[in-house]
């Protein structure tokens, strides 16, 4: 099984994912993942090859929080993008991760995705750094609700647009002609009448501070950090890199192109996620 992942790897690459190994070998190592290592799920990232064909910003806290008319676009397009969104399986990446993390080779992951694909692919010990597009939080009251429950609401609320994924976008939700969010209905909280938002974090907005510090705990009692399929343009991110280079730890990139972080990386692999971590995985 072994060879037959490495020979999806060019000879370079297979030198690299050995020099990967040795790297990580008896460290206790931490992943710091990205929108990268979801492509092969069928996800689209926002800073990967094919972004500026996508073009659009993601939904901002502001615009969302402001208006009724921001609500009612974000809504009818995420309703019309969950079914795609909700249909994606854990690719060969997030199963190596798994994989991974049960023979004791990492300890933790740290993402910036809000799938939940890791959790599906069997990792444990995982941070929802911007939180979960499976879940909906009441802005008013804080009442979560289960966003396919949500998504039935949506639907028979809303008949007259019907579910199906025009041009999916990496948030969830999917590219709409202005028009169609005219009359939109957006479901309210079924506990207070409030605000229904995903519980993510917006761009924008923070990502909770004891979060960030049960990350930073991860990284700071780590031995080495691995960040895969993440250009760390985001600070939220980012910041996980700069400790473990304040900590002295070795850090690997595997990314397709340039990051934010390559200047600290120990070892850098310009290569597609799932294919270097089912190698990785595949030496058990």
């Amino acid at each position: 099984m072994l060879g037959e992942v490495r020979q999806g790897l060019s000879a370079p690459e297979r030198d690299a994912v050995d020099e990967l190994r040795a790297l990580l070998d008896a460290r206790r190592t931490v992943v710091l993942t990205g929108a990268g290592i979801s492509t092969e799920s069928g996800i689209p990232d926002y800073r990967g090859p094919g972004t500026r064909a996508r073009a659009k910003d993601p939904m901002r806290f502001a615009e969302f929080t402001r208006s009724d008319e921001g609500r009612a676009r974000y809504w009818s397009r995420a309703m019309v993008g969950w079914p795609a969104f909700r249909a994606a399986a854990p690719n060969r990446g997030h199963l190596a991760v798994a994989a991974l993390e049960r023979a004791s080779r990492i300890t933790s992951v740290i993402t910036q995705n809000v799938d939940g694909l890791h959790q599906r692919a069997g990792t444990e010990s995982v941070i929802e750094l911007h939180g979960s597009l499976h879940t909906v939080r009441c802005l008013d009251c804080g009442a979560l609700e289960p966003r396919q429950e949500v998504q039935a609401r949506l639907c028979a609320a809303n008949p007259t647009l019907h579910p199906e994924t025009i041009d999916a976008r990496p948030d969830g939700d999917a590219e709409l002609p202005a028009a169609w969010t005219d009359g939109f209905v957006v479901p309210q909280c079924l506990q207070c009448g409030g605000v229904l938002k995903p519980d993510v974090v917006y761009f924008g907005e923070s990502v909770p501070p004891d979060r960030v510090q049960r990350a930073y705990a991860w990284v700071d009692t780590a031995e080495a950090l691995l960040v895969v399929g993440s250009s760390l343009a985001v600070f939220s991110g980012y910041r996980f890199v700069r400790r473990a280079a304040e900590l002295g730890h070795p850090i690997a990139i595997v990314n397709l192109g340039e990051t934010r972080g390559d200047p600290y990386a120990t070892l850098r692999i310009d290569a597609p996620a799932g294919a270097v971590l089912s190698a990785l995985a595949g030496d058990g």
